[in-house]
């Protein structure tokens, strides 16, 4: 039986040369270059759907207190009156919250307040939404405003 000397072995094993290493970066880099576009798409799509289920969830939240105090919050009042109690002690009274079960209002998925205006457009009693992606008013695509839109 024939045995391999060690020298042999060691020359084999031999590690990557720096044109296999940088040819193994650039096919990961171009991998990502495909696929980062569709998972940054895939998570933009997520936030804005998560907007639209906070405003039907705020909504269903300011008909509760409606029903409460037989009004919606004033402008002023905000959405801060859905945790913390009107100050008109007969207001208060009637009063039933906190209507969310965090000590907060929720912040949007990306980190700004839900905008809260009385009236609302086209007959809808306030307007409850979010600027987008873009945090500003209008927009369009991701940047779009989403919710019950002001006149």
């Amino acid at each position: 039986m024939k045995r391999r000397s060690f020298h042999k072995f060691a020359r084999s094993a031999r590690g990557f040369s720096l044109i296999e290493m940088i040819v193994v970066l650039v096919i990961i880099g171009l991998i990502m270059g495909l696929v980062g576009p569709r998972l940054f798409g895939v998570s933009q799509k997520a936030r804005i759907d998560t907007a639209n289920t906070q405003v039907k969830m705020l909504k269903g939240v300011l008909t509760t207190l409606q029903l409460d105090l037989a009004r919606f919050p004033t402008t002023q009042e905000g959405l801060a009156l859905l945790v913390t109690p009107p100050t008109d002690p007969a207001q208060k009274a009637k009063w039933r919250g906190p209507y969310l079960d965090e000590d907060q209002v929720p912040l949007d998925p990306w980190g700004n307040p839900y905008q809260y205006s009385v009236p609302g457009a086209r007959g809808q009693p306030f307007s409850l939404y979010s600027f987008g992606a873009d945090g500003a008013f209008g927009g369009e695509g991701d940047g779009a405003d989403i919710g019950i839109l002001p006149p």
